[in-house]
């Protein structure tokens, strides 16, 4: 028979899943993560029938609860917040509604759920558990949980921008932008840009970055010049994985100091999400 570790660590990855798109932290993902296997260890794994529902259980009641209390810290965040980047592999990028669920984008889009209908939401549009298997998981009732489901899927489908998913065209450009930004070339940027393009920054007080979104493609262009401008000696940037497409990760001495994730529509950039908070970096590895 497994040991309680093993069959732990058979479900980790999808139990990580679930936390942090309840959540949209990583730091606290990892957290729910370990509780869930601190309360693991502690059962008797002879009386648990189906121990993928239990832990998934176990996990989305840990990260509901851990939203509450987060959701009022939130009020008081300084500038914008967007979810902590996470790195993932090509095999959530080439499954689009996986990635999708990931993205930053769409994390945002569920900050304006309730935890309940959020963690619904993921259950069901993410994961693909029935209704009666996220009724006892989230301890209501499936006629209950159905009602929530089709209220979040409804707030989802109205808040949502549908932006391009073709990775190579995601790809492409991303590296156009890179090289017009390394390169200070205002010209070449705004060409990638689309003329209402938003740059949405989280410094979260902690790190230079403007507090209120801007707007328009020479404004979004002229202020990623200055910001690549005033980056310390050393500066790398390369382009990585990052909630499931193509993002650009810079690092000085080996640290990560910033991550973005740019979104299209029509083959040029909407929509520009651009993490300096130090405290939102430390899902993504250091330089190698």
């Amino acid at each position: 028979m497994a040991d309680d570790l093993e069959v732990f660590n058979a479900h980790r990855e999808r139990l990580r899943g679930v936390a942090y798109r309840v959540l949209g932290r990583a730091a606290d993902t990892e957290d729910v993560v370990q509780d869930a296997w601190l309360r693991w260890s502690a059962v008797d794994q002879a009386e648990v029938d189906d121990p993928e529902a239990y832990l998934v259980r176990v996990t989305t009641r840990l990260a509901v609860d851990r939203l509450r209390s987060a959701q009022s810290r939130r009020e008081a965040y300084v500038g914008s917040w967007l979810p902590e980047p996470v790195v993932t592999g090509p095999d959530v990028a080439e499954r689009v509604a996986l990635a999708d669920s990931v993205s930053t984008a769409m994390l945002l889009v569920l900050e304006s759920l309730s935890p309940l209908e959020r963690a619904v939401f993921v259950l069901r549009e993410a994961f693909g558990y029935s209704y009666a298997e996220i009724a006892g998981i989230v301890d209501r009732s499936e006629p209950a949980v159905r009602q929530t489901a089709a209220r979040a899927r409804a707030h989802v489908e109205d808040q949502r921008v549908r932006y391009d998913t073709d990775r190579a065209t995601r790809t492409a450009v991303t590296e156009r932008f890179l090289a017009a930004c390394a390169g200070g070339d205002l010209g070449r940027l705004v060409e990638v840009l689309a003329p209402g393009v938003a740059l949405i920054s989280d410094g979260g007080g902690l790190a230079q970055a403007p507090r209120k979104p801007i707007l328009g493609a020479e404004l979004v262009a002229r202020a990623l010049v200055t910001f690549a401008g005033r980056t310390p000696d050393g500066l790398t940037a390369e382009i990585v994985d990052l909630n499931g497409g193509p993002g650009i990760v810079a690092r000085a001495g080996g640290a990560v100091v910033s991550a973005m994730t740019l979104f299209l529509r029509d083959g040029l950039i909407e929509t520009i999400h651009l993490i300096a908070n130090p405290e939102k970096l430390t899902a993504i590895p250091p330089a190698r």
